[in-house]
């Protein structure tokens, strides 16, 4: 239990610093504009691709048969 709480908070911490890091990012005055957008589209295409792979891993874990195992 203890274990989990600990996953949570370092989980919460470094998305807590990612977020802050993003944004000053996209906020920063000094970086053009263009590679702003280049930035934040190319984060929202690997994260459409890494949520098609967790939905797409779920949905075979439910298919799965494990015939072969033996208890």
């Amino acid at each position: 239990m203890i274990q989990k709480v600990g996953f949570l908070l370092v989980g919460a911490g470094a998305l807590v610093l990612l977020v802050w890091s993003v944004q000053g990012f996209f906020m920063a005055s000094e970086i053009s504009l263009v590679v702003r957008i280049s930035v934040g589209v190319i984060g929202i295409g690997l994260l459409t691709l890494i949520g098609t792979v967790i939905r797409d891993r779920i949905a075979a874990a439910k298919t799965e048969d494990f015939k072969e195992v033996r208890q």
